[in-house]
């Protein structure tokens, strides 16, 4: 799996999912982080897309997360 724009093989990466995630969990977020890039996909579609982020992006996404930056109001 290549993604346009980044030129990121992901079919290598070691995916992982949160270590809040239950062990049967198949309803989750994988996240992979390969060089110059961070790839995000659904646990049910191994080999479907993958969204791709840099680096910087991804922080500034986790620590909005961490923060409270997307919860509903």
């Amino acid at each position: 799996m290549a993604t346009k724009g980044f030129g990121v093989a992901l079919t290598q990466a070691a995916w992982f999912k949160s270590s809040k995630s239950g062990p049967n969990c198949d309803n989750c977020v994988e996240v992979a982080y390969v060089t110059g890039a961070v790839g995000v996909r659904d646990s049910k579609d191994k080999t479907g897309p993958a969204l791709v982020f840099g680096p910087g992006d991804w922080r500034a996404f986790v620590a909005g997360a961490r923060d409270g930056g997307f919860d509903r109001a």
